[in-house]
């Protein structure tokens, strides 16, 4: 081999090792989701000339997630993340990463730089132990859909089962018994207050979560109601005798769908749950979150007219070929405003059970059966269930059932999650400290302990 070969050979090998040198090691980038920053930080390793990687979402309590597949060739890197159905492509130029985030249809911008930051998230009302109550892991099958279903029990020494007992019902998505969100964890903060105040509790994780089996893939509201349902019976054949249901959000939905049917129920408390019907519901959610993010009027009234066609053409459907027809419905109406892969983005998304269940779901068919004492809050900053439209839907249904025992309030100053907010924005939820508000706590505990014995 000639010298100047020999030279360019070694040169070649040196830039590839300094090129490798610099793209192992800790990364961090902020995700823009919605006018939150969320810190997103990439762990690369190198093994020879190939490459591993794990993520951390700080905020949203993820740390060391796997990534499946993760290369940097000619300088440019790439990862994917199965699982979450994330994926990443950028440049590495001038020590840092420049290029795009995937995640289902969301797409959006993400430079990575070295990070030097150690993120310490302070949630002080997280509760710590050792605790001066008496804890339980339980598991118990639903015997409708055979799955098993992992909780725990949270009660004060001695516990009289004659004495309220509250499960607790989690709102939307995956969920573990916490309810955990940003690493906070309001159920396990209720359950710790109640508990102190004489009520036990019973929280359950979701589905596919923790300690619970997997459902199907067409679980649908009707099929968490079954769950919640089986955990009434659960506790019954333990011997509590005075059970009361609480939900947040969804949770808030699914209450009074298992209280209308299961005459062990003895108490509701419905917490930012929905009462007009959901189509109606989602219009106005998806405006407000849009306004909150700064959009022109013109782009509002432009998605409200988008989200209003779509969510009448799923409440409304009879038909019995309904993804075809949604796609039919999509091109026809909306292929000015959206690309046709926006549209099949979208399909994907609202084709499936559990949402096509939802925007069909109208609230009034449970709420009105209900004659047990019921307790409806909401925050005055909610944007995802606003406050006086859902409040006076709600006291519309019960005073239909002719329900002599039910109270609503808007607390304000709370945002969905029940923290003393500013804004209610959903960037807030993470940068505020709080978990949840204690006069809350207190409201709750002091309804709930009326149906002592």
């Amino acid at each position: 081999m000639k010298l100047t070969t020999l030279f360019s050979a070694f040169s070649l090998f040196f830039i590839q090792l300094i090129n490798a040198q610099n793209i192992v090691g800790s990364w961090k980038g902020d995700i823009d989701v919605q006018g939150m920053k969320l810190p997103f930080i990439l762990n690369i390793k190198s093994d020879g000339n190939s490459y591993s990687s794990t993520v951390d979402s700080p905020k949203q309590g993820a740390k060391d997630i796997p990534v499946d597949k993760t290369d940097f060739t000619d300088g440019e890197l790439s990862f994917e993340q199965q699982a979450l159905g994330a994926s990443y492509k950028g440049k590495f130029s001038n020590g840092k990463i420049e290029g795009t985030f995937r995640q289902g249809n969301f797409s959006v911008p993400l430079t990575f730089v070295p990070n030097t930051e150690n993120f310490v998230i302070n949630r002080p009302q997280t509760p710590k132990p050792p605790f001066n109550y008496d804890t339980e892991d339980i598991s118990f099958q639903n015997p409708k859909d055979k799955n098993t279903l992992a909780g725990t029990i949270s009660q004060p020494k001695n516990f009289d089962k004659n004495q309220p007992v509250a499960i607790l019902i989690t709102g939307s998505g995956s969920q573990n018994r916490d309810e955990e969100i940003f690493e906070h964890k309001p159920f396990a903060v209720i359950a710790d207050y109640f508990a102190k105040q004489g009520i036990a509790t019973l929280r359950i994780d979701d589905r596919g979560i923790g300690g619970s089996s997997q459902g199907s893939g067409n679980d649908t509201t009707y099929n968490f109601s079954t769950d919640i349902n089986s955990a009434v019976d659960y506790l019954m054949s333990k011997g509590y005798k005075n059970i009361g249901l609480l939900g947040h959000s969804e949770g808030g939905m699914i209450a009074p769908m298992v209280a209308a049917g299961n005459k062990n129920v003895k108490f509701t408390v419905l917490m930012a749950a929905p009462g007009t019907s959901i189509d109606q519901l989602l219009v106005q959610q998806n405006y407000l979150a849009g306004k909150s993010m700064g959009q022109s009027e013109a782009q509002l009234e432009a998605n409200k007219k988008i989200n209003s066609g779509i969510y009448g053409f799923i409440k409304n459907y009879s038909g019995n070929r309904y993804e075809k027809d949604l796609h039919e419905f999509l091109l026809k109406n909306f292929k000015d405003q959206m690309n046709e892969e926006a549209i099949g983005n979208m399909e994907q998304q609202i084709s499936k059970s559990w949402f096509t269940y939802f925007v069909k779901f109208n609230p009034d068919e449970y709420l009105s059966k209900l004659k047990i004492p019921v307790l409806a809050l909401n925050g005055s900053l909610d944007f995802q269930v606003p406050a006086k439209e859902n409040l006076e839907a709600i006291k519309k249904s019960l005073t239909k059932a002719g329900n002599k025992n039910f109270r609503t309030e808007e607390i304000p100053g709370l945002n969905h999650l029940f923290q003393e907010a500013t804004t209610g924005a959903f960037s807030e939820y993470s940068e505020i400290e709080q978990t949840i508000s204690p006069k809350v706590l207190a409201e709750m505990a002091d309804w709930i302990a009326k149906f002592k014995k």
